[in-house]
């Protein structure tokens, strides 16, 4: 199963990416501002393509109650200081036509780069957890909001997305299809895959929790599997414990197996660069037999069925 050599004339085309590992200022959206300005000029003079953000940058993913993330608290059962604290939490939402996208936009334009921020995006009824992949001519080519919110946590506050969407993004090396998906998003394997079979070369993954090794190994398989690269960017320590990763999809050189991992940061904040050969991912894409090639769809009627048997049953769950 092995790929039979690339040439170099499949090696032209390169996506940089830059995960932006930081460590977020709370609910100081002006100060997240800043700081994430600061990351994408440096991304930018690093060569980079893409500069992508952790998790719900606008706040830093700053929970509305710390309560929420107690064992046995049940998030579903708020009480009259939580209503108030979610309130006040929900209400720091941004919309993409507010400052703090449209800062980004235009920041994009000036530096000719992508630019995948992210935010609580203010949403009817709800606000969601949102990323916007904006082009290097300043345009959103892609908002995506989480579909796999955390339920047992703040983001029972959240509205979930609806789908999963992929978008040509025009790179200074042509066009290249990328998805995204948002932190828990990437627990359940039909995420990636869904990306995949809409046509994703490239994943996002804004993330905002503890990258430990299953985690870091649970990427590596859902590139490996749907033959896709994927960057990931987490919350520098103490936010959070670092180890932003990307991964490529080509699994097997001439010579055999490859080591994926382009690069795997430590805890401390910074910028690490991955860099995509897409000529060699749409090589193995072409011939090797993971991703859509020898699927049984007709045989998947479980997956989209909505019971939950024990022992996975669980208070607010909102499938």
């Amino acid at each position: 199963m092995g790929d039979s050599g690339i040439g170099n004339d499949e090696r032209e085309q390169t996506l940089r990416v830059a995960l932006l590992q930081m460590a977020a200022r709370g609910m100081d959206q002006a100060a997240n501002l800043q700081e994430g300005e600061l990351y994408c000029r440096r991304a930018k003079g690093m060569g980079a393509d893409i500069a992508l953000f952790p998790e719900m940058w606008n706040i830093g993913y700053t929970s509305y109650s710390p309560g929420v993330w107690r064992t046995g608290h049940d998030a579903t059962q708020p009480d009259a200081d939580e209503l108030r604290l979610r309130a006040e939490w929900q209400a720091t939402a941004v919309g993409p036509e507010d400052d703090f996208v449209m800062h980004f936009r235009e920041l994009a334009r000036e530096l000719d780069m992508a630019i995948a921020i992210t935010y609580l995006e203010r949403w009817p009824g709800a606000p969601r957890n949102t990323v916007s992949l904006i082009d290097r001519h300043g345009e959103i080519a892609l908002t995506y909001a989480k579909v796999h919110t955390c339920d047992f946590s703040m983001e029972r506050a959240c509205t979930p997305g609806d789908g999963f969407r992929v978008a040509e993004l025009d790179t200074g090396n042509g066009p290249v299809q990328v998805g995204a998906m948002i932190c828990f998003d990437r627990e359940a394997p039909e995420s990636a895959r869904i990306l995949m079979l809409e046509g994703a070369e490239i994943i996002l993954v804004p993330n905002a929790c503890t990258l430990e090794q299953h985690r870091l190994r649970q990427i590596r398989t859902r590139a490996y599997e749907n033959e896709v690269g994927i960057a990931m960017t987490n919350y520098a320590a103490p936010d959070q414990n670092g180890h932003s990763i990307a991964v490529d999809a080509v699994a097997f050189d001439a010579e055999g197996p490859r080591d994926t991992v382009l690069v795997e940061a430590g805890e401390l904040p910074g910028i690490h660069l991955a860099d995509f050969d897409l000529g060699a991912i749409r090589a193995h894409r072409a011939r090797q037999i993971w991703g859509n090639a020898y699927r049984k769809p007709k045989a998947y009627a479980a997956l989209v069925d909505r019971t939950v048997a024990a022992p996975f049953v669980r208070d607010g769950d909102r499938r």
